[in-house]
């Protein structure tokens, strides 16, 4: 799976600034910015911004 197009939806629709998320999901400020350079995430750091997503799309 391609993690980056999954966040990148997620900032569009949520109007969340890249930083902001890195912080909120992963504690990482430059967890955006790195994935855009072309850093590769853990299945476990995948998995946390994934369930991150998802509980914030469900409780919205």
């Amino acid at each position: 799976m391609q993690l980056l197009p999954v966040i990148e939806k997620y900032l569009r629709a949520s109007n969340t600034a890249p930083t902001r998320f890195g912080r909120d999901a992963v504690r990482d400020p430059r967890f955006v910015l790195d994935l855009r350079n072309g850093r590769e995430p853990r299945r476990r750091t995948e998995a946390r911004v994934l369930g991150y997503i998802d509980r914030q799309t469900r409780g919205a």
